[in-house]
């Protein structure tokens, strides 16, 4: 249960962050952000305000801001339709009825010649069996209401569309952004609870009845070199030591300001396939405010470069697709973290946050960066992309998503269970 609630919380900081980003950027450039959703699927919970609908939905595998002009408006007004009228204290269409007009005794019943919802705001039409043209002004934030549905019209200058280049890309560009900016605060945050994790390689705690113990280190401990050859960091000492399963290995140590050598056996483990070697020793951590500072955006920008790195190894063929892990791996994951400590769920969340925000700037169809990829071209055009021909892309880029991420949940199953 606890392993269940940790995904929940972990899962809805991440897409919130990340939706927030997307949201609050639509909101500042003025256009309508219709609804504000945390997962896919059926609603299961949901709430109106200011204008946004707002929704948790079944499917945890991501979630979505749908603003206006992004997706085709379904609010159409055709010459011949009979519609019912509301009127707000200006005198302006505050409501359309659309269908099941006796539902509505008080709206004014016309037929429509002519509408114009998204530039001039207004309707002409005639009132049943009479032949004077009336003209009606619709208030921007009037109501259409179908099956008793509501939904706010949105004028073009509430539109995507309508937006300038810079407009849309930050609105597209803020919700990585934000995954990054959580990622530089949870670092932070650890770097205050904790301290920063030294970069020498200075021994911060040795296990009980390890091999380090056996061998004579001591808390305080700095390893300034392995066989003769000169270690600066902890990554230099810890890869040494890896290589080296069940085999002696020369240790040259500073301790309390004296220089001494020692000899430690790694134990032999086993990770997947590979063996590897463990001394037993924790990385010490330093208590400097600078660094506890920097060390959100230093953590940031390491892990970041990592994962670039092993993005690309995948493009390249060096890491096969099975490596790739969706959900359900990533449930399993947290399982095995939640069962460390709290601090190292916080860092697998700062991770996975930067791990989101990179995957959704890369620039396939669909994502974030496929998005922003058309807005560029716009930009260097000097005029936009047909929005058929980019749908249909976003639309097979979509598809493909959830093809890839059926085929990552499955590769999580077998590891699993079979």
């Amino acid at each position: 249960m606890t392993t269940v609630i940790a995904f929940v919380l972990m899962f809805g900081l991440l897409v919130f962050v990340h939706e927030w980003g997307h949201l609050i950027f639509a909101k500042r450039a003025g256009m309508l952000a219709r609804e504000f959703a945390i997962g896919f699927g059926p609603k299961i919970f949901a709430f109106t305000r200011n204008e946004t609908l707002y929704t948790i939905r079944l499917l945890p595998i991501g979630g979505y801001v749908r603003v206006a002009g992004e997706d085709p408006e379904i609010i159409e007004l055709k010459a011949g339709h009979h519609i019912g009228l509301e009127f707000n204290e200006e005198g302006k269409v505050n409501r359309i009825i659309v269908n099941n007009k006796s539902k509505h005794p008080n709206a004014r019943v016309i037929e429509v010649e002519r509408a114009d919802l998204d530039h001039r705001l207004v309707i002409e039409g005639y009132e049943i069996d009479e032949d004077e043209k009336l003209f009606f002004e619709i208030d921007p934030k009037a109501m259409f209401v179908l099956d008793e549905k509501e939904t706010q019209i949105a004028p073009y200058d509430r539109q995507f569309a309508s937006k300038t280049v810079p407009q849309r890309a930050m609105q597209l560009f803020a919700g990585p952004m934000m995954n990054f900016v959580l990622a530089i605060l949870l670092f932070m945050i650890l770097g205050f609870v904790q301290g920063v994790p030294a970069e020498r390689a200075i021994i911060g705690e040795v296990q009980q009845d390890s091999p380090a113990m056996q061998a004579g280190l001591e808390n305080g401990d700095e390893v300034v070199a392995v066989d003769g050859e000169s270690v600066n960091t902890w990554e230099e000492f810890t890869t040494i030591v890896r290589e080296h399963p069940e085999e002696p290995v020369n240790l040259t140590v500073e301790s309390n300001g004296a220089t001494e050598e020692l000899t430690v056996t790694p134990k032999k483990l086993t990770e997947g396939d590979i063996e590897i070697g463990q001394v037993g020793v924790a990385r010490a951590f330093e208590d400097s405010f600078a660094k506890k500072l920097t060390f959100g955006f230093t953590q940031t920008y390491e892990w970041g470069s990592l994962i670039l790195t092993n993005l690309g190894k995948l493009v390249t063929g060096q890491f096969s697709l099975d490596m790739l892990s969706g959900p359900v791996g990533i449930y399993d994951a947290t399982d095995q973290v939640v069962q460390t400590g709290f601090t190292n769920f916080v860092m697998w969340t700062a991770i996975l946050s930067v791990n989101l925000g990179i995957i959704n700037l890369l620039p396939l169809p669909a994502l974030d960066g496929g998005r922003l990829l058309f807005v560029g071209l716009e930009g260097l055009r000097g005029k936009p992309i047909d929005p058929q021909k980019e749908g249909i892309v976003h639309f097979i880029g979509f598809a493909l998503l959830m093809l890839l991420m059926l085929v990552v949940t499955w590769n999580d199953i077998q590891r699993l269970f079979l």
